[in-house]
């Protein structure tokens, strides 16, 4: 199959559609091998233990109390702005080193807290709108339309999805509002709900009703692929192969996933069957899913929340814990689980790498990769789980290729506010915009 667009697809006598990823062989034939500029934001709750994740902090004082908007008096980071080469990461950093040259850490982004809604609800709803308190009418949230909207409007205008919304929580009961569970917004009081299940982001990429009574997806468009397949040059050929097998991997993951649920629901546990699944494995079937969706041109802006804001449903941290453990409640005795709470941050950190180094490994048409031609922020909107405190998040951005200058630790000047990273970005993604929020400019450490 040829076609004229960028995106190509297959599908099966039965009606199910596989996209396809950019192919020499048919790109070349359409005469149209331009790359398109990806957005992707990685939201961890709960903050971190500032110990672990920012240089220097590693013999303070574990902080105390629920200190809100407070400046960096305790001596955190420097309130000067400094750019440094990123050479040494941090315990929680750490995973991040086979690809420290594609990477920049920021430190000093502040959000300031508007007094009368939750502390969490409001870490999360407004991390990527960052409205100016009090100025929002009809909502006790800052909340205004997102970056990830923003955005979609300039990337997503040829995608058949403008922006995608994945979320880690795995779990139906729905302890808190909406608020806690999504950072992407149409507008204030319109929310753009968040997927958690891995079946139902899947069929929405490519189920239909035929192949949902069929069986798997790429049994049903097997026969057309091997028909394109003998068309293709051996490079293509390969790349294709790879590209399937992922997809069927996706499959075989997501039916043990189910199979695995089942089974849990027939016992007797004080929590939610799902409590139980492996939070790294359902984590990085999410990030498969969403690789592929924007490896074939499905959407080019995705928001990837790792789990949702205080919710104190345990999850399953598969390799760190021998039973369920609720991030939120660990976070409010910092000092009894300062190490079970490091080892959560690192883990965390680990599947960003993951999804991370898939991402360097797919080649796009011009010779570089997703990796290069995304922006992919890990952020929360919480600078200390503990403190609460809206000042000093930990952010990290990677990718970009030429268009960034990468490998730094960027400290910003006391009181710099989150939303000029966001207008950064919307540059970077070719968007023409003077401010965002409450911007005030753009961080020129990060223009290449």
């Amino acid at each position: 199959m040829k076609s004229t667009t960028r995106r190509n697809f297959l599908q099966s006598v039965s009606g199910a559609v596989v996209a396809l990823p950019w192919l020499e062989s048919v790109g070349n034939a359409a005469g149209n091998s331009t790359v398109a500029r990806r957005m992707v934001h990685y939201y961890v709750p709960i903050g971190v233990v500032r110990r672990g994740f920012f240089p220097g902090e590693a013999d303070h004082v574990i902080p105390k109390g629920n200190l809100g908007n407070f400046f960096r008096s305790l001596g955190k980071q420097d309130p000067e702005f400094s750019v440094r080469p990123l050479e040494h990461l941090t315990p929680t950093l750490e995973p991040l080193t086979p690809l420290l040259d594609k990477v920049n850490l920021i430190t000093g982004m502040d959000r300031t807290f508007q007094q009368g809604t939750d502390v969490h609800a409001q870490c999360a709803s407004c991390y990527l709108s960052s409205a100016k308190p009090y100025t929002v009418k009809g909502s006790a949230w800052p909340i205004d339309r997102t970056l990830d909207h923003v955005v979609a409007d300039h990337a997503g205008e040829q995608t058949p999805f403008s922006t995608l919304e994945f979320s880690c929580n795995s779990h139906r009961d729905n302890k808190e509002s909406i608020h806690f569970d999504n950072i992407s917004w149409y507008g204030t009081g319109h929310l753009a709900p968040s997927v958690r299940d891995p079946g139902k982001m899947y069929d929405r990429l490519f189920g239909t009703s035929q192949a949902a009574r069929s069986g798997d997806v790429t049994d049903l468009v097997l026969e057309d692929a091997k028909s394109l397949k003998r068309e293709l040059s051996y490079a293509d050929g390969q790349k294709f192969a790879e590209y399937f097998d992922a997809l069927r991997t996706i499959e075989m993951q997501m039916n043990r996933l189910q199979k695995m649920k089942k089974e849990l629901a027939t016992v007797d546990f004080p929590e939610p069957p799902e409590t139980y699944l492996p939070r790294g494995e359902y984590i990085r079937l999410m990030g498969d899913l969403m690789i592929v969706a924007l490896q074939t041109g499905l959407t080019n802006v995705a928001t990837f929340m790792i789990g949702p804001e205080r919710w104190d449903t345990p999850f399953m941290f598969d390799s760190l814990f021998d039973k369920p453990r609720s991030h939120h409640q660990m976070s409010h005795n910092q000092t009894k689980f300062i190490d079970d709470l490091l080892r959560v941050d690192r883990f965390h950190m680990e599947q960003y790498f993951y999804i991370l180094n898939r991402m360097n490994s797919i080649q796009e048409a011009d010779g570089s990769s997703l990796l290069d031609n995304s922006l992919v922020t890990y952020g929360s909107g919480l600078g200390d789980g503990a403190t609460h405190q809206y000042n000093d998040l930990p952010i990290v951005m990677a990718g970009g290729g030429d268009r960034v200058k990468s490998g730094q630790h960027i400290n910003m000047p006391e009181g710099t506010p989150l939303a000029d990273l966001w207008l950064t970005q919307a540059q970077l993604m070719g968007i023409e915009m003077d401010d965002f929020a409450d911007s005030r400019g753009v961080i020129d450490s990060l223009m290449a």
